[in-house]
């Protein structure tokens, strides 16, 4: 039975580290020779593993960072054909690809756009330079202006746009401001996020002077995204992200819904064929395990039906597609009456809907989506299993 894989690249190569930045990469110019050792490494990473997956045909491959565009169209091409000849990509395989507005150009795009990509994901973050600089951000507004003018003219129909709110010194004005002037740019798709203060990262270490917007200031600005895009017919699909009609990001919908996906380069997951494995956040030894035939992965698990089913629970609630009962009780055997008295419970509240026979929290209730998934998890983990039918 043929099946459908999804595949993550991970470059973690950046201009710069921004000031919030938690994700695995190396800040700073890189030597052509580390890159071309690490986009080495990559490949015959791809070759060893697509023999693993005969069955299945790619459906996404999405290049994240770091900054894939910082990489090079070069070594991103070589990196596409190397997918189509080792693995069955399909005819309509999305094909993504992250970006910073200073590191793209006209004539990379249409490289890229000719190799096959089929969507660019921009980091934008904000129309303000002064708050770019401050978050550490190595591009302008302008610049990202251009970057969309440029992806459209290279061919490039989807592109989405990355947003932050709950900002240093942000207001809620000068939100309304900043999705106003983005929704001028005309994106297919746009995911709004608001600033996690993460240990570790240089924001953290500023924090109680860095005049954050407090939590309800927040939630306002949140609120406000998912009225305005939905008005400016961008459907809420998943809690951060908006999409006009079909242009829901594919690849990451097989997260949330459970798909299967292999992923390449340091700190990359992978949850393929029952198990879950992620590869260790060290470009070096990334590279010396492919190359020299060492350990790469840091961690390997076979995930159990239990755990399985609470994944199902903790993925949906985050999308507009929810919970139904039926898939849930064929799927993993557990019953769902508890479930449900708790959504009705919330629904009371406005917190979640039932519709469709599926059950989805509602906006305001993605605001409390971690407090209500762990609300869900705890009645699942008290339910016994239901008896096999004979």
């Amino acid at each position: 039975m043929e099946k459908n894989l999804g595949v993550y690249v991970h470059i973690p190569f950046c201009r710069s580290k921004c000031e919030y930045c938690d994700f695995y990469s190396l800040a700073g110019a890189r030597t052509k020779d580390l890159m071309d050792r690490y986009l080495h490494a990559l490949l015959a990473h791809i070759k060893e593993t697509a023999p693993l997956a005969p069955d299945y045909t790619v459906d996404s491959v999405y290049f994240g960072g770091g900054t894939p565009s910082f990489f090079g169209a070069d070594g991103l091409k070589r990196l596409v054909y190397e997918l189509d000849r080792q693995f069955r990509l399909s005819r309509n395989c999305e094909i993504t690809f992250e970006a910073n507005p200073d590191s793209v150009s006209g004539a990379m795009l249409k490289k890229l756009r000719n190799a096959g990509f089929t969507r660019m994901s921009l980091g934008v973050q904000n129309d303000s330079d002064e708050v770019l600089r401050a978050l550490g951000r190595p591009h302008t507004y302008d610049q990202a202006v251009q970057a969309v003018e440029k992806a459209r003219g290279a061919g490039f129909d989807n592109i989405s746009v990355d947003l932050m709110y709950g900002l240093p010194n942000q207001t809620a004005e000068k939100w309304m401001t900043t999705l106003r002037h983005v929704l001028d740019l005309k994106p297919d798709h746009i995911s709004c996020y608001g600033l996690k203060v993460e240990p570790g990262t240089p924001l953290y270490t500023y924090r109680d002077g860095a005049n954050l917007p407090d939590d309800d200031a927040q939630a306002d600005m949140y609120l406000y995204a998912v009225e305005t895009l939905e008005n400016f017919g961008y459907s809420q699909y998943e809690i951060s992200n908006f999409a006009r009609e079909g242009m829901a990001c594919r690849h990451n919908l097989k997260y949330w819904s459970g798909g299967e996906y292999l992923g390449f380069g340091p700190s990359a997951s992978s949850d393929f064929a029952g198990k879950r494995f992620t590869n260790a956040p060290n470009l070096e030894q990334y590279m010396d395990g492919v190359l020299g035939k060492g350990v790469v992965l840091s961690e390997c698990e076979t995930i159990a039906p239990r755990e399985r089913a609470g994944e199902y629970l903790m993925l949906r609630l985050r999308t507009a597609q929810g919970i139904r009962e039926d898939e849930y009780t064929s799927r993993f055997l557990l019953p769902f009456k508890m479930l449900q008295k708790g959504m009705e419970i919330y629904a009371k509240r406005g917190l979640t809907v039932f519709e469709d026979g599926r059950w989805r929290l509602t906006p305001r209730g993605y605001l409390l989506s971690n407090r209500i998934i762990s609300a869900m998890l705890e009645v699942q983990e008290r339910t016994a299993p239901m008896e096999k039918r004979p």
